[in-house]
């Protein structure tokens, strides 16, 4: 059985599931993967706990504040991953980008594998682009101020994000409008982020928050986000990857 830690935010962890059925799609309800989704809800705000309030983010285990932040988040995140190991789960799915941050707390504290998600995506890009590429990343300020992406992809690839007004204006805003439902609104705010990093001549973008696959994809089919030849959807790259632990 699959175990999803999700309410990060809700649609995210339902969008995520949403794929988990679609790469199923054609087979008998017997067929589909067994799973369950904890859509933990009241997880404290990420990109709130490590973002400008905590000053200092390499600081976190001397400075009171940023410590006291970053325990909080992982003690909801710990309490969510032992239900599901209670529940006979055989792997645990983080369908947030942000929470990876504290991946390696986390999975410290808990005996069965958390499939860590930016290494998924890592894995499927060495698989699809050539080395020393530039590579677009749109994420929350929380995953751009940790280096939850670029500790991982910055020895093989050129990471480029927005400028900093587009962070503001376009990634922020259309992240905060998915939250809120407005996924319309969501899709406009975003292009011009998006337009920068492909004028920019990167060769794919990371929809490094789980909320952005929603904004672009949503008025999309299925097809147009697996045949996305600019976008990686690291949403629909850990279901592949979960569904082929499951199968295992």
């Amino acid at each position: 059985m699959i175990g999803i830690l999700g309410g990060m935010g809700t649609q995210a962890g339902l969008d995520f599931c949403n794929k988990l059925a679609v790469l199923n799609r054609g087979k008998i309800d017997q067929e589909y993967p067994l799973f369950i989704l904890y859509n933990k809800s009241n997880i404290p705000g990420r990109p709130e706990s490590i973002g400008v309030q905590t000053k200092n983010l390499s600081n976190r285990s001397s400075n009171n504040t940023s410590k006291k932040k970053y325990q909080n988040v992982l003690k909801s995140l710990l309490q969510g991953c032992r239900l599901l190991e209670k529940n006979k789960c055989k792997f645990i799915v983080i369908p947030c980008n942000t929470a990876h941050y504290w991946f390696d707390d986390l999975q410290k504290k808990i005996n069965i594998t958390i499939i860590n998600m930016p290494k998924e995506v890592f894995k499927f890009t060495k698989k699809n682009c050539k080395k020393n590429s530039k590579i677009g990343l749109l994420a929350t300020e929380g995953t751009l101020k940790t280096g939850v992406y670029d500790k991982i992809f910055n020895k093989d690839y050129n990471l480029i994000q927005p400028s900093r007004n587009l962070q503001k204006k376009s990634v922020n805003k259309a992240i905060k409008l998915v939250k809120m439902g407005n996924v319309k609104a969501a899709a406009e705010t975003i292009q011009p982020a998006i337009n920068e990093l492909i004028k920019m001549k990167c060769k794919k973008i990371i929809l490094g928050c789980t909320e952005l696959p929603i904004a672009i994809f949503a008025y999309k089919s299925f097809n147009n986000v697996r045949s996305s030849k600019i976008f990686l959807d690291p949403n629909l790259i850990l279901a592949n990857s979960a569904m082929a632990k499951h199968k295992r």
